[in-house]
This record gives C-alpha cells, sequence and structure tokens, in this order.
C-alpha cells in the first residue's frame, strides 16, 4: 500500500494548491502559488519554485534548486543538487521579465549536480547532463552530454 499523503514541512512556505499525491516538500523551500506539482515527487530542502512552473510526475529535485518561470519538467526526471535554471537571456537590474524564455526537460532526463542550463532550451528524453556541464543548446533525446577540461591537470 502506497502514502498517498502530500507532506509539506512546517518550515516551509507553500503557497500553490496543484499538489499531487504522495509528493514531499522539505525544509525551508518556498512554492509560489501559480506552480504546479505532480504527484510521487521530492523536492528536497533549501527550494524555490515560482509561479509558472510544472513539475510532472516522480521527479526528484535535490537541495537547493531554483525554478524560475517559464520551467516545464517532464515525469521521471532526477535535478542533482544546485542545478541552475535560467529564464533571461539580457537580463538586468529593475527590469521585470514579461515574458520568461520556456525551458523543457523532457520525460527521464537526469541533470548532475551544479550544470548550468541557460533559457529557452530543450534537454531531451532520457538525456543525462554531466555534473557541472554548461548546457548552451538543446540536447537531443537519449544524449549524454558533459563539459570535459582538456590538459588542466598534469
Amino acid at each position: 500500500m502506497t502514502n498517498n499523503t502530500v507532506f509539506i514541512h512546517t518550515s516551509s512556505d507553500v503557497l500553490t494548491n496543484f499538489i499531487g499525491p504522495a509528493t514531499n516538500i522539505w525544509q525551508f523551500c518556498v512554492v509560489l502559488s501559480g506552480a504546479k506539482i505532480g504527484s510521487n515527487v521530492n523536492i528536497c530542502s533549501h527550494c524555490f519554485i515560482e509561479n509558472d512552473v510544472v513539475i510532472g510526475n516522480n521527479v526528484t529535485i535535490k537541495n537547493g534548486n531554483y525554478l524560475y518561470d517559464g520551467l516545464e519538467i517532464e515525469e521521471n526526471v532526477f535535478i542533482g543538487p544546485g542545478v541552475i535554471f535560467t529564464n533571461d537571456k539580457h537580463p538586468k537590474s529593475k527590469k521585470k521579465l514579461n515574458c520568461p524564455l520556456k525551458t523543457i526537460i523532457k520525460k527521464g532526463a537526469s541533470i548532475g549536480g551544479g550544470a548550468v542550463i541557460l533559457p529557452g532550451l530543450t534537454v531531451g528524453k532520457n538525456s543525462m547532463i554531466g555534473a557541472g556541464a554548461i548546457v548552451t543548446k538543446d540536447v537531443p533525446d537519449n544524449a549524454v552530454f558533459f563539459n570535459q577540461l582538456r590538459n588542466t591537470i598534469k
């Protein structure tokens, strides 16, 4: 038997009513009112989720992630700790972003800790992004992407 109860830690500030069953939101998270979170999702501590974010079923979001407007995460995705998602190619102080670029993380993708995903990209189905990678272009389905430092360690 599965537990379909939604768990929200008392130290978190969760304003959305769109949370599927069996979802856990741990310590010190902030989830704004427009966010949509699927079933059986695990959101670890110290995460921030803006209004225009959609998270599918069976997603794991590790500690210290900030999910900004325009991000869609499909089902069965893993987001490692400290991944950086952006939604504006030309940010300026005191300039409100009227239309954030849409970033899509497709079903079954896995993103390693500390990766940077630039705005307006698609990370393909079942692809794997290595820890610390900087993703500047769309990643095709089933791809393995990582940044490799060459000749820096002797």
